[in-house]
């Protein structure tokens, strides 16, 4: 029987927030927010039987500003009307017993035309590469540096709002493309102000958002509060992040004493495509790069707990579950008492109420098994 006490291991972080393993609830977008922008009942429903037993549960993304919303069905945290809708979210975490980290972002030139008036805004006038988007008429706008400062102050806020609503964190999302990335890719950002140009200059809009939000938490947690950032190492697109960039990024996060990074990977062992040492996986050159002083949460494609411990052995110190736990909501329960022999991979059609999933997180979760022909779907 593997042994799998790594997995459970307790850890304080910086702030000193204690959590009592190193298995995290993914963020997933679950599209199931109320029209209003509140988080309904059947998403806390979701994320309160998926936080049962790991140390911390990690919300899908709120956007800070109206203008920053990035789908239908997505809650917010982008004005005061929103605290009770998040503190339910937060009780909803900690009925498991799980830390709850709120994650927040803005959409950037993701955001669906019809959801922010029309007025789709970025680094830059470069439109999004989702195909739905970017066929769309409408031009992305880029923000004026008085817009810029703005929306630093909007992820303060909303972590003001965090604080007052009882979540143990924040989790920055400057990944999968977000406005936070369109700023630090060279694609994404043709600036010539002092938000864009040289890498260095990419890096400002990030660094300033992880300063204002750490102010806030210094001015508003009377209890330790943690502050975590997540990223995407590598892109697709000419002039697009590479590993190079990457390891420039994790320097600078690096000297703002955060709690964490989380790495967004597809597959947790998968090697560099851009940059990089080929031979290695990006996991362990990004753990490398980072040192001991910063922990890590990786993610993607970890079914088992092998997969896991394998993850901690490519220098992760935590390991987030999204489709194993989506398959599975009782997968750290079984693996902790030693039943790994009945961990769930499959469902069937008829499966949403057995598995606690919002319909429309159930709709899109079965349009992925029928597309890729598979029994599972993607993070």
């Amino acid at each position: 029987m593997t042994n799998v006490s790594r997995l459970f291991e307790p850890f304080t972080f910086r702030s000193g927030v204690q959590v009592a393993n190193r298995l995290v609830l993914a963020p997933m977008t679950t599209w199931s927010g109320d029209p209003d922008g509140s988080v309904s009942q059947a998403e806390l429903a979701y994320i309160s039987r998926r936080s049962a037993g790991v140390g911390l549960g990690i919300t899908a993304v709120g956007y800070v500003t109206a203008g920053g919303q990035g789908f239908e069905g997505q809650f917010g945290a982008e004005h005061d009307g929103r605290l009770e809708s998040l503190r339910s979210l937060a009780q909803a975490i900690h009925t498991g017993g799980a830390r709850a980290v709120l994650q927040i972002f803005h959409a950037g030139h993701h955001a669906p035309p019809e959801l922010v008036g029309g007025d789709v805004t970025s680094a830059s006038d470069v439109p999004s590469s989702q195909p739905q988007l970017a066929a769309s008429e409408v031009p992305v706008r880029p923000l004026t540096g008085e817009e810029v400062l703005g929306i630093v102050a909007d992820f303060g806020q909303a972590t003001r709002r965090a604080i007052e609503a009882g979540f143990d964190g924040v989790e920055i999302h400057g990944a999968n493309g977000y406005l936070i990335q369109q700023f630090v890719s060279g694609h994404s950002n043709r600036r010539t102000d002092e938000w864009g140009g040289t890498l260095e200059k990419r890096l400002r809009f990030p660094l300033a958002v992880i300063d204002e939000v750490k102010r806030v938490v210094a001015a508003h947690a009377a209890h330790p509060f943690l502050v975590g950032y997540r990223f995407s190492p590598e892109e697709p697109h000419e002039q697009g992040l590479t590993m190079h960039d990457t390891f420039v990024l994790l320097d600078a996060l690096k000297t703002k004493n955060l709690d964490y990074v989380h790495v967004s990977l597809q597959e947790y062992a998968g090697g560099p495509r851009r940059g990089g040492n080929a031979a290695r996986s990006r996991l362990e050159q990004i753990a490398e790069h980072l040192g001991a002083g910063t922990p890590l949460i990786g993610v993607g494609n970890v079914w088992t707990p092998e997969d896991a411990l394998n993850a901690l052995d490519l220098g992760a110190s935590f390991v987030a579950l999204g489709r194993a736990l989506l398959l599975d909501p009782e997968w750290v329960q079984k693996v902790q008492t030693g039943r790994s022999d009945e961990l769930r991979t499959t469902c069937s059609v008829h499966d949403r109420e057995r598995l606690t999933m919002p319909e429309p997180l159930w709709t899109r979760f079965v349009g992925f098994m029928v597309k890729d022909r598979l029994t599972d779907a993607a993070d």
